[in-house]
């Protein structure tokens, strides 16, 4: 039985320790941190339950794929709602859109506001299905070492009728007018770290998860998937350490032999790093070891970062659903200050979640639960000062559109930014989502699953194959467990003949 080391206990960290555990391995996850999640770590404080990432609920065959492989669900370890409204844009005080869960109130809401769309948005959702089967099917199972993997019919036939060659921006809107439908079908690729105008349309799949598939929420909060992760993980054998920081890979004659943990030295047979993969090469393998330079990752487009206020609110807030997209700015400005100029932006857009309104638990009765995202350049100076600026500003312009003055009565404050991903992930930069899905970024032209150097070391989740999202992550999991197992089966039948 050979033994794998996983590092970090996120979505692929967990995803790969329970793929790797199934096909017989000795598995250990090493956590830094005190609780177990990564990104999607949880804390509570003052009565509040806090998800400190993650809070969209997409693609939920993904999930019930991912448990399905051990012959579990989804529901034997939390309990899912879909949320109707799936959620909320806003775009001024008294203009918002509310995106129902079903589908023919969906269509209706496209028609009260741009006659003839329903019928195109139809179309758009046909093709946005096709591309789903071909994208979270086929496409991103793939190690994508070489282009050749991709090389069969049906694949090719996908690819050609995905809108590879064409932006998200020129797609959406040869069929949609109204500045409102393009900011709804657009607003998905935000989490896919670049402008629309630069993420190829293939990517409109998300568009079919989000409208046709739904937005879902797991009952007590995102942390509850991690949880349920975690308890398959220690069912199949899975030993979670936290507090268990690596500091050193080390390597002999191209095999990592062991790493340094607290200090001391814990032998393996291979690992599976799911922390920052720039981290991993640069601090944890040393330059020596490393497949990509520091003038690589320089030039890498990255995704945002993000600064995130979680508040506790002793009263509830009226106008505001669980999902809230503050679109009342210009958003090519704020893309403009994320990716061309990176910098503070002047008038950002933001996100607000307030599970509250849908889950009792993560708040005491009366109270709301705010968790506000500002998207925002990785990179950037980080000081309190600025942070209490954006506060001041977001809080300024949520209490003016929903007609409620709760400055005052916020009982819990924490600000998070680009200076704690870097404390608590070692994020690059402060990213928060990875590398952006460009076209120069997609698949083999992603930094590689695999290191080149040190022959049972694989990377996981968001900075390589298939990229950033929650199901991308346990994807990435799946493919690097399966990666190190036909190694290490290679390496043993070498050593018997």
């Amino acid at each position: 039985m050979s033994k794998i080391t996983i590092i970090g206990s996120g979505f692929s960290g967990l995803a790969s320790a329970s793929f790797a555990a199934k096909a017989g391995h000795s598995v250990t996850v090493l956590e830094k941190n005190s609780t177990i999640g990564g990104r999607c770590r949880f804390y509570e404080e003052n009565g509040f339950g806090f998800d400190m990432g993650p809070s969209w609920y997409w693609m939920p065959d993904v999930f019930e794929k991912f448990f399905a492989r051990f012959d579990r669900k989804p529901s034997d370890y939390y309990q899912l709602v879909k949320l109707d409204p799936g959620f909320r844009m806003v775009f001024g005080k008294n203009d918002v859109v509310d995106v129902p869960a079903e589908m023919n109130d969906i269509e209706n809401l496209f028609e009260s506001i741009e006659p003839g769309s329903s019928a195109k948005l139809k179309k758009f959702l046909k093709e946005g299905k096709f591309k789903y089967e071909v994208g979270m099917q086929q496409l991103v199972y793939k190690p994508a070492y070489s282009w050749f993997e991709f090389m069969n019919y049906d694949v090719l036939r996908g690819v050609a009728g995905s809108h590879v060659f064409k932006s998200v921006r020129s797609y959406v809107r040869s069929y949609f007018k109204d500045p409102r439908l393009i900011a709804l079908m657009e607003f998905p690729v935000l989490f896919l770290g670049a402008m629309p105008q630069q993420i190829p349309a293939l990517y409109t799949l998300m568009n079919y998860a989000a409208l046709d598939m739904g937005t879902w929420y797991p009952m007590g909060g995102m942390h509850k998937i991690i949880q349920g992760m975690a308890s398959l993980a220690q069912e199949l054998g899975v030993e979670i350490q936290t507090d268990a920081e690596v500091k050193r890979i080390n390597v002999r004659n191209k095999r990592a032999v062991s790493l340094n943990v607290n200090g001391a030295d814990l032998k393996t047979d291979g690992i599976i790093s799911s922390a920052d993969y720039h981290h991993t090469e640069q601090v944890l393998l040393g330059k020596e070891f490393a497949n990509y330079s520091e003038t690589y990752w320089k030039n890498k487009v990255f995704a945002p970062s993000c600064l995130i206020f979680y508040l506790g609110v002793s009263k509830k807030i009226e106008r505001l659903h669980h999902h809230n997209l503050f679109f009342d700015a210009d958003l090519d400005q704020h893309a403009r200050e994320i990716y061309q100029t990176p910098e503070w932006p002047e008038n950002p857009l933001f996100y607000v979640c307030c599970p509250s309104k849908t889950d009792p638990s993560v708040a005491p009765v009366g109270s709301e639960n705010l968790f506000i995202l500002v998207p925002v350049a990785t990179g950037l100076e980080d000081s309190d000062a600025t942070r209490k600026k954006y506060f001041d500003m977001i809080i300024s312009r949520m209490e003016s559109f929903t007609g409620t003055s709760f400055v005052n009565d916020i009982v819990y404050n924490r600000s998070y930014c680009i200076r704690d991903f870097i404390n608590d992930y070692n994020a690059y930069g402060g990213n928060a989502y990875g590398l952006a899905n460009t076209l120069s970024q997609t698949a083999v032209l992603k930094p590689s699953l695999r290191n080149r150097k040190v022959e049972n070391l694989f990377y996981a989740g968001q900075l390589t194959v298939p990229g950033p999202g929650i199901p991308p992550a346990l994807i990435s999991g799946e493919i690097a467990a399966s990666e190190i197992h036909k190694q290490l089966q290679s390496r043993y039948h070498e050593t018997i003949v």
